[in-house]
């Protein structure tokens, strides 16, 4: 069965903060859901920045982004909904990722990638490298955190 809420969910958060920018609001933050999957679109930092925090096993944090521009913030993880991301290969739950988080600056693109990248496994990491504009953060089930090399973090 395919389930594209995640897709889904970022897309309508980034509506919701087109319609925002369109009504002439400058500062805000949206979230939708909690833990994973998540997703966020914030826009004009307030003066301290946005600081949003990228669990690491669904009770801790790993790292926090912290931006100072327009940026959206999606999380793909098993950590509430179980094992619902399958490997395209085999069709079964993929072992070895806990969470992708994409951060760039459309919420719809940043969740497909990191569905897209929880979805390849140990792959993932390598190609989260080559995503124009965007950054993203890795944990592996071992406890590994892989991030490239912009990411707006700061220790958890």
């Amino acid at each position: 069965m395919f389930d594209p809420s995640a897709l889904v969910k970022g897309w309508a958060v980034e509506r919701a903060a087109d319609r925002l920018r369109a009504a002439g609001v400058t500062d805000f933050c949206l979230t939708a859901g909690v833990m994973s999957p998540r997703a966020a679109s914030q826009h004009r930092a307030p003066p301290g920045g946005w600081a949003s925090g990228i669990p690491s096993d669904g009770r801790a944090l790993a790292a926090v982004i912290e931006a100072r521009d327009d940026v959206a913030v999606a999380t793909s993880g098993a950590y509430e909904r179980g094992e619902h991301i399958l490997d395209p290969s085999s069709g079964r739950p993929l072992r070895g990722v806990l969470s992708v988080t994409v951060v760039g600056p459309d919420l719809g693109t940043a969740d497909a990638y990191a569905t897209a990248a929880f979805a390849m496994g140990a792959d993932g990491p390598e190609w989260t490298l080559s995503l124009r504009g965007y950054e993203a953060m890795t944990i592996l089930a071992n406890g590994t955190v892989l991030s490239t090399p912009g990411l707006p973090t700061v220790s958890a």
